[in-house]
């Protein structure tokens, strides 16, 4: 099975996507800023990346930047509490192959990532918890 790395700040949301993946049958690390993040993220360890882009120390932005100068392929969903245009646009011409808005539905984020790692499609989500 695939192993995801989640890179979230936020102990509780970490744990709670790990747990789901893990779940889910997938194998999964935590990194929980971008200095720990991008050593990992260009390691080849991981079929596919969960980015937070407000980050202790180097943000997701810079991670994800660093990711594609450095020329790795690697899928990255950008999972983040930014929910406007400008940012979105700037994540996905920046190489994140989709965007999920927090908070989310644990199953809008499975579905997409397995259909990212089983078809490589995957798209933009904002798919609020309803209270």
């Amino acid at each position: 099975m695939a192993t995801i790395l989640i890179v979230e700040d936020s102990p509780r949301i970490a744990a709670f996507v790990s747990k789901g993946l893990k779940r889910a049958g997938y194998q999964t690390q935590v990194a929980s800023n971008g200095n720990q993040a991008l050593p990992l993220a260009l390691s080849g360890k991981f079929d596919l990346i969960l980015l937070d882009l407000g980050l202790p120390g180097m943000d997701g932005r810079e991670v994800l930047k660093e990711i594609r100068t450095q020329a790795v392929q690697i899928p990255v969903i950008v999972v983040t509490a930014l929910d406007n245009d400008e940012v979105r646009e700037n994540v996905l011409s920046l190489g994140a192959q989709a965007f999920i808005v927090k908070p989310f539905r644990f199953n809008s984020l499975l579905t997409c990532v397995r259909s990212h790692l089983m078809e490589g499609v995957c798209s933009t989500l904002s798919d609020p918890i309803r209270t």
